[in-house]
């Protein structure tokens, strides 16, 4: 699913139904952390939306990814507050009886970019997919490396061990696009393929991201494809490569899109990255919010998917052939943080 530049920059359609919900009526964000560039844009594009349509806003945030305790003491917050909708990052699944009980009450929640593990404890997700986000860059790498592919050495630097949808689907889309049989889909690390040298837990932050890169290549010096779960951990990835002396040993690929992450691709530490759209999430999210507390309307889902898709194209400044792409030029159009 594609955007042009003037729609994934123009905050949906809100414009049109501003001031259709009344001043009293409250959307509530809630992400996983506040430095994360992702869930920065993702905050301004809410925060925004919300005052073009008329609603009162709150923005809240764990301290870093699965910092779940303080997620739920925001969504119950959020309903004690009377809050129409909540739109949600959500750490990991263990927040969902809260937002089933938000649900109870009456409020309208709405996945941003993870979906949670029990269907019922959100109404919808407005995501990329994230599964084909990770198809992509696997595709990438296995093309970029060719005949290499057969013997590569991977390493799997993921968020944590919890099993979070975005993880488990960035993580086995990667391995299927290289050609990695995942036997669950469900799970990370249900595969066996030698071929990948280990996953370890990066909390999605750099630190987290030299630290895991560090671990696996202690245990195989010769690692020569990294994926990452995004591109903080990329930086952090890329880092330990080279105070090894290995940066240009190993191609590294993400998912985000991030201006950052964009102009690591232009720099070459990054081969790939599969980009996502904040704003776009976070400002559908709000039209949800904006319609439901007008008169009951919940959203649906798109393209014959169980959400709403917000789109992903793959970034790259090597292209390979049979794997559609946009350069670095194009992506630093779409990026955001």
């Amino acid at each position: 699913m594609k955007f042009n530049t003037k729609a994934l920059l123009g905050a949906a359609a809100i414009a049109l139904i501003a001031g259709s919900a009344s001043a009293a009526d409250l959307a509530c964000l809630i992400t996983k952390n506040n430095t994360n560039p992702f869930f920065v844009k993702m905050k301004e594009g809410a925060e925004k939306a919300a005052a073009d349509a008329g609603l009162d806003f709150q923005a809240f945030a764990g301290e870093k990814d699965g910092d779940s305790a303080t997620q739920i003491n925001a969504i119950e917050n959020c309903v004690a507050a009377g809050a129409k909708g909540i739109l949600i990052t959500a750490s990991n699944d263990s927040v969902g009886p809260a937002l089933k009980d938000a649900r109870a009450a009456g409020v309208l929640v709405i996945a941003l970019d993870t979906a949670l593990g029990d269907a019922d404890a959100q109404d919808m997700t407005f995501a990329t997919d994230n599964f084909q986000a990770g198809i992509l860059i696997g595709q990438w790498a296995k093309a970029t490396m060719g005949e290499g592919a057969a013997t590569a050495k991977i390493a799997m630097l993921d968020i944590n061990k919890d099993n979070v949808s975005v993880d488990v689907q960035r993580d086995t889309g990667f391995l299927q696009g290289f050609g990695v049989e995942v036997p669950d889909l469900t799970v990370l690390a249900s595969e066996t393929d030698p071929r990948v040298i280990g996953h370890e837990s990066t909390d999605a932050s750099p630190e987290g991201g030299l630290r895991g890169m560090e671990t696996l290549l202690a245990k195989d010096p010769d690692i020569n494809v990294v994926y990452t779960i995004n591109e903080p951990t990329a930086e952090g990835a890329y880092q330990a490569l080279k105070n090894a002396g290995k940066e240009n040993q190993a191609i590294i690929v993400s998912v985000d899109g991030g201006c950052p992450g964009i102009a690591s691709v232009k720099a070459g530490t990054i081969g790939a990255t599969s980009q996502q759209y904040p704003l776009l999430m976070a400002s559908k999210g709000i039209e949800a919010i904006v319609a439901f507390a007008k008169d009951g309307t919940k959203p649906a889902a798109t393209d014959g998917l169980t959400f709403f898709n917000t789109g992903v194209n793959l970034v790259t400044d090597k292209p390979v052939e049979g794997v559609e792409s946009i350069d670095s030029t194009k992506g630093t159009e779409l990026c955001w943080g």
